[in-house]
C-alpha cells in the first residue's frame, strides 16, 4: 500500500507541475509547444488533462477505479508525449525521461490492480 502512496504524490507532482507550466504558458513551456508544432488550444487541453489526472489520481486513493482510469489517461499522455518527442527528433536523454514517466504511471496501474 506504501508503493501506491508513494507513486500516487510523485506522479501527482510531476503532472502537477507538467499540467500548471502549460496552462500558465510558461516560456519554457511555450518554447517546446512551439517546437512540437502544436497549438495554444491543443497546449492547455493537455494541461487540463494532466491535471484532470492529477485529481483522479488523488481521488484515486478512495475510489480506486478513479485512480485506474486516470493511471489510463496519463499513460496515454506520455506515449503521445514519447512519440511527439520522436517525431521532432528530440535528443534520446529528453525521450527516455518521457518513457521514465511512462514508466511510473504504469508501475502505478499494475500495482492498483
Amino acid at each position: 500500500m506504501v508503493v501506491v502512496w508513494v507513486l500516487t504524490v510523485v506522479l501527482a507532482l510531476v503532472f502537477l507541475a507538467s499540467g500548471g507550466m502549460k496552462l500558465w504558458a510558461l516560456p519554457y513551456s511555450v518554447r517546446n509547444r512551439d517546437r512540437f508544432g502544436m497549438s495554444p488550444s491543443l497546449w492547455r487541453t493537455i494541461g487540463v488533462l494532466e491535471l484532470a489526472g492529477v485529481a483522479g489520481l488523488l481521488v484515486g486513493t478512495a475510489v480506486p477505479v478513479l485512480g485506474a482510469a486516470a493511471g489510463v489517461g496519463l499513460a496515454l499522455l506520455m506515449v503521445g508525449a514519447a512519440a511527439t518527442r520522436l517525431r521532432v527528433h528530440d535528443p534520446v536523454v529528453q525521450v527516455l525521461g518521457d518513457l521514465v514517466v511512462l514508466a511510473l504511471v504504469v508501475a502505478y496501474l499494475v500495482v492498483r490492480l
